[in-house]
């Protein structure tokens, strides 16, 4: 309580000094009024300025115990900002030099966050698909108790569906192209790399009309057991039972 009413008395004094200037001078505080002037900044959303108080702060006191809470919000403040490669480089930065710090599960969750916020469409490089899964995952692994793995693993899925129709759509231009060696190389790779998306059906079906064009009969009757077992409710498993019944009277 008496905690709560020292620091309720900083706010107030801070306040002050903040009314009568957009930028209070910060030689006159000590460890804890400097971080709770900053702190103050990124709450009234005077982001620019935050940052620069947020880094000075981390020079000035890099031993406080403020540190770890001025390092998770300096990369807040960037995420506001939409300056997701900075705030990615800050969370990192905590993780790495405090892992004790109670932000650490906050601040992995953020990494990971940030990471989301620069996945681009489908059609463009998904590096940063990719790592933000890594960092979604991580934050699964490390934090499995956090009441936020849910929402980890519903990004996940959103990622790895967007990775699955690159992919696919890689699939689909080259059976346009005829080139349906390659076709039916790659929807087999999105059928087993992401079983658990939908393009992961569309892609086995598509292999299976494939290889039946091109009398690939045994790899086909392979791919369509396995449709059947994996999809039986799919719109596509009637017609495939059927197809298995004409390859087999073949044999």
């Amino acid at each position: 309580m008496l905690n709560k009413m020292k620091l309720l008395a900083v706010i107030l004094s801070l306040s002050f000094i903040i009314g009568c200037s957009s930028a209070a001078d910060t030689s006159k505080f000590n460890a804890d009024q400097y971080y709770n002037y900053v702190y103050q900044l990124y709450n009234d959303e005077d982001y620019e300025l935050a940052i620069r108080e947020f880094q000075s702060f981390l020079l000035q006191y890099s031993g406080s115990a403020f540190n770890d809470d001025a390092q998770y919000y300096l990369g807040m403040t960037y995420f506001k900002r939409g300056q997701y490669l900075l705030s990615a480089y800050e969370f990192s930065k905590l993780i790495r030099n405090i892992p004790a710090s109670p932000f650490v599960p906050d601040a992995q969750l953020m990494l990971a966050e940030s990471y989301f916020q620069l996945s681009p469409p489908y059609q463009l490089d998904q590096a940063y698909t990719k790592k933000a899964i890594e960092e979604m995952q991580a934050f699964i692994d490390f934090f499995p108790a956090n009441k936020k793995v849910e929402e980890a693993e519903q990004k996940i899925k959103i990622l790895t569906e967007k990775l699955a129709e690159k992919d696919y759509q890689s699939a689909l231009i080259y059976e346009k192209m005829k080139y349906e060696s390659a076709a039916i190389k790659c929807y087999g790779a999105v059928a087993e790399t992401y079983h658990d998306t939908k393009y992961a059906p569309l892609s086995l079906y598509n292999r299976i009309k494939l290889e039946m064009k091109k009398g690939l009969n045994n790899d086909a009757l392979a791919d369509i057991s396995l449709f059947v077992n994996r999809y039986p409710d799919n719109s596509n498993a009637k017609e495939l039972k059927e197809n298995e019944t004409q390859l087999m009277s073949k044999k």
